[in-house]
């Protein structure tokens, strides 16, 4: 295919994957419980933190960070106490264990206190240089900014480091792209959709690089830029809802 039978075709795919329909399958389904600006965001970047492995543990762990957050987790964050957050004890996903998880929660709360929250301390960090993946960086030293086991900063990664940062490329969709089809939330305004990034994943890699738009063979940093390159040149203002058709059709084997 050249590139213009390779967008007719990936425009296709999003219109088949980009549904309602999609939601009850993903992880995207935690935050979609909830209505406010605030409780979405804390629980999509929870969400977004344990989103590796296998999808029934992923929402099977979420719900129960939901309900040990009293199905309430913006007010959690911001009015727990330190004894609240022994409920936590023997939480864990894959290698994000109970005191990875009770300081997420005590740097959240410091986020939302001394940043207004997780959009600003975002934008603020995107307005530095106007480029996300710095500001995923810039990100990460914010979030470790409260005292914290040095085991901790490996469940946030920095694409400074070519890491593909693919849970928080991820949850930055999810609140950044003004999704028509109602999957995304678009409740960010201060970081621009034209600057997303994939959530390069093993589904997203392979079929990127069977559709000759990725040369990369490892599935990090530089082929995040790579595939962001080619992506932008499709679709300039919304890039990453090709996410949705990589993804789909890597996942269903629809190629």
């Amino acid at each position: 295919m050249n590139r213009a039978q390779l967008k007719e075709y990936l425009d296709a795919k999003v219109e088949q994957y980009n549904v309602p329909d999609f939601i009850p399958h993903d992880p995207i389904q935690i935050p979609h419980l909830f209505t406010s600006k605030k409780d979405i965001e804390i629980a999509g970047f929870l969400v977004a933190t344990i989103s590796w492995g296998n999808r029934k543990s992923i929402i099977n762990n979420s719900n129960k960070l939901m309900e040990l957050m009293d199905h309430a987790p913006a007010d959690f964050i911001i009015n727990h106490e330190p004894d609240d957050l022994d409920r936590f004890d023997g939480f864990v996903h894959r290698t994000f264990n109970s005191e990875d998880c009770k300081t997420f929660i005590r740097s959240l709360r410091n986020i939302e206190l001394e940043y207004d929250g997780l959009e600003n301390a975002f934008a603020k960090a995107y307005l530095e240089k106007n480029h996300l993946q710095h500001a995923i960086s810039r990100f990460k030293e914010i979030f470790f900014e409260i005292e914290h086991l040095p085991r901790t900063q490996k469940h946030v990664s920095d694409p400074l480091k070519n890491s593909s940062a693919k849970r928080i490329n991820m949850f930055l969709r999810w609140m950044v792209r003004q999704d028509n089809a109602g999957v995304d939330f678009g409740i960010w305004d201060q970081i621009p959709m034209s600057a997303l990034s994939l959530p390069l994943d093993v589904h997203t890699g392979n079929i990127a690089r069977k559709l000759k738009m990725l040369k990369r063979k490892q599935n990090d940093g530089k082929a995040v830029a790579e595939l962001d390159t080619y992506l932008r040149k499709l679709d300039p203002n919304d890039p990453v809802k090709y996410d949705f058709a990589l993804f789909g059709v890597g996942v269903f084997n629809d190629l």
